[in-house]
């Protein structure tokens, strides 16, 4: 019977180790910045998705249209100009430095996102 006993010990103190991890590393994931879960921002019904986007420095964000219409993607501060992107074209933009990149659509103003590059 004691075995018994120190064996269920054992299997609780387990559980409660795998628990107390499992909530630590969910907690961490759950706080930390959206860090590029793609490098890819959707152009759709008028709208940047996702609207802002956190990045390591070096990385390429794809810009794709997914509407039905043509869009473009300009940086706020001229860093960078698409063509107008028709539906499924693609623009790319690595962002080398540090900082924080604002866009528009240059032909439909109101469609704002931004990037955020981390060092």
């Amino acid at each position: 019977m004691r075995n018994l006993t120190k064996t269920n010990r054992s299997r609780v103190w387990c559980l409660g180790l795998c628990l107390l991890v499992t909530t630590t590393a969910l907690g961490v994931i759950l706080t930390l910045p959206a860090v590029a879960a793609g490098t890819e921002v959707d152009i759709d019904n008028f709208a940047f998705t996702p609207k802002e986007l956190t990045v390591k420095a070096g990385t390429t964000i794809v810009f794709r249209n997914r509407d039905d219409i043509p869009h473009s993607v300009v940086g706020g501060k001229g860093e960078f100009h698409s063509k107008a992107l028709d539906t499924d074209d693609t623009f790319e933009f690595t962002f080398a430095k540090a900082g924080t990149y604002g866009y528009s659509c240059g032909l439909h103003p109101q469609m704002q996102g931004k990037i955020v590059v981390t060092p």
